[in-house]
Parts: structure tokens; C-alpha cells; sequence
């Protein structure tokens, strides 16, 4: 489940450093009845690759899929993040594969 508490504001997402990254938000999104500040996404692995490459549907659906189950969120969440807060997640994972 996505964390409820704020971390610092500043960045829009940081590595912590254990394999997760923290994904602040422009503005809080109501997951399971609590206000969230920010997301964690753990770091994807070849089994995750493997699975979202024979999920079916568009590229974008994938993704979406792909995201949510990294940051341990439904697909409806992802889905109701602003695009600036989706760009920050496309980021974040862009900085697990360089």
C-alpha cells in the first residue's frame, strides 16, 4: 500500500537509497480513503519486465498496469494522478534502467 505521511516537498522524487524511490506529488490523492502525499516505487525486475511484455492491451494500458503494481497502487490510482505527477513516475522508473 502506498505511504500516507509527506516526505520533503523540494524534490519531486528521490532514490532512498534501498532500491525504492519516492515519488512526491503536486497534490494529495485519496488511495484507499487516506490523503497521500507521495508514492514509493520499488525497483522493477526482469519478472516484472516479463510480465508487462504479455500483459494484453495498448502500450499506455501496460504502463499504467506496469507502474501501479510497482508502487503497489491499483491502476484506477495511477489513472487519477495529474500528468505532471505521471511524468514524475515515468521519470523515477527512467532513473532504475540508465
Amino acid at each position: 500500500m502506498a505511504k500516507i505521511t509527506t516526505p520533503e516537498a523540494e524534490a519531486k522524487f528521490k532514490d532512498n537509497g534501498d532500491g525504492t524511490m519516492t515519488i512526491n506529488l503536486s497534490r494529495p490523492l485519496e488511495i484507499d480513503g487516506a490523503k497521500v502525499g507521495f508514492l514509493t516505487m520499488r525497483e522493477p525486475t526482469v519478472n516484472d519486465q516479463l510480465v508487462a511484455s504479455e500483459a494484453k492491451g495498448s502500450e499506455g494500458i501496460k504502463e499504467v498496469s506496469y507502474f501501479a503494481n510497482l508502487c503497489d497502487v491499483t491502476p484506477d490510482d495511477i489513472r487519477r494522478l495529474p500528468v505532471r505527477d505521471y511524468n514524475r513516475v515515468q521519470a523515477a522508473y527512467a532513473s532504475f534502467t540508465d
